[in-house]
């Protein structure tokens, strides 16, 4: 084992809990706040975003789940932590901390490894971002989301919300949430998009972690490949999409995962994708 895989698999977080699964292929992060419905503080946004930027590195983790505890996904920033404090700074500083809220948003696009939300309850402010920034999003029939920046005097613009938001459930339906920060219910979410699948609270987890060892034990840099082709396509026209697609597709026939695969067709046996 590398030393980054070394420090990611036996990594000590102070603000959410981090433990693998899968023999050390899934990572999964919970946000641990229950009584308070999981808020973020100003070291939880940090400790998160610099977590993201080192599973860049570790090649063994390959796929993650992000939930949280106590019935509920994750209530926004804390009022008392973030918010009030937020009343008293400056401009320099609020900016040095919507950039930083930002950051992590673009840690968790770039990492290559799927992110899976487990969502329950409350997902609000933040919460609902990074459920949003997540590759995909499981829920349960009681998940209410909601996008509520405006209702406390704030922009819909939130950490990508303007840009990813409609991607994901159309342009006219997240101006509806943006505008308006009502709560998403969970059948509409699901209707919409925005949700892949719902499950019932007490298997959430148990399909979200299945769902990610299904990933973490297939061809990881052709799943790191799609999910940056995913995020860098939004920006081109559809030429320059199948050039890169094609420069990408290229790159992944070239690896020994893609050997592999035919090798197991051909034999009538499952690959065994390594990675590489």
């Amino acid at each position: 084992m590398s030393a980054m895989r070394h420090v990611i698999a036996t990594r000590k977080t102070t603000h959410f809990k981090w433990h693998t699964v899968a023999d050390g292929r899934v990572g999964v992060i919970t946000l641990a706040r229950p009584e308070r419905k999981n808020p973020l503080t100003f070291e939880s946004y940090a400790e998160l975003r610099d977590l993201f930027r080192d599973l860049v590195y570790a090649s063994d983790v390959r796929a993650i789940v992000l939930t949280g505890e106590g019935g509920n996904f994750c209530s926004g920033g804390d009022v008392f932590e973030i918010i009030e404090p937020l009343t008293r700074m400056a401009v320099p500083e609020l900016l040095a901390f919507t950039r930083m809220t930002g950051d992590l948003v673009k840690a968790m696009r770039a990492c290559p490894q799927p992110i899976i939300a487990a969502v329950d309850g409350i997902a609000a402010g933040a919460g609902a971002i990074l459920a949003m920034a997540s590759d995909l999003r499981f829920a349960t029939p009681r998940t209410r989301t909601a996008f509520l920046f405006t209702r406390v005097g704030l922009a819909g613009c939130d950490m990508g919300a303007c840009a990813m938001l409609p991607r994901i459930i159309g342009q006219g339906r997240a101006a509806e949430l943006l505008y308006t920060g009502r709560m998403m219910d969970a059948s509409e979410g699901e209707r919409w998009g925005f949700y892949n699948s719902l499950v019932v609270p007490e298997i959430l987890l148990e399909e979200a972690t299945k769902t990610a060892t299904m990933l973490a034990n297939g061809p990881s840099f052709a799943h790191a490949m799609t999910k940056t082709m995913l995020q860098q396509e939004w920006s081109v026209s559809v030429d320059q999409a199948i050039e890169m697609e094609a420069q990408a597709q290229a790159l992944c026939m070239g690896t020994k995962d893609f050997r592999r695969a035919f090798e197991a067709f051909a034999a009538k046996t499952t690959p065994a994708f390594e990675g590489n």
